[in-house]
């Protein structure tokens, strides 16, 4: 089992290549405050995106999950309104 990052070991490899949180998020597809969100502590990172930022990241143990969210009928008609 590999040593997972904190969250601040997770910046300090993110300078040590030479890239910026937002450039992290653009080319991984995640949205940059979702990135922060994560990086800051602010997430519990237990499922969806959160889940996949840590796990990218090196802060968490898992897979990257590919299956979309569900979204409740009765929000997706609130959208439609």
């Amino acid at each position: 089992m590999k040593k997972l990052r904190t969250p601040a070991e997770a910046r300090a490899w993110l300078e040590y290549q030479g890239i910026t949180i937002a450039q992290w998020a653009r080319e991984n597809k995640k949205s940059d405050s979702l990135v922060r969100e994560v990086l800051a502590g602010n997430k519990k990172c237990l499922r969806g995106e959160s889940h996949n930022i840590a796990v990218l990241l090196g802060m968490k143990e898992g897979i990257v999950t590919t299956r979309p969210a569900r979204v409740s009928p009765l929000a997706m008609q609130g959208a439609a309104a």
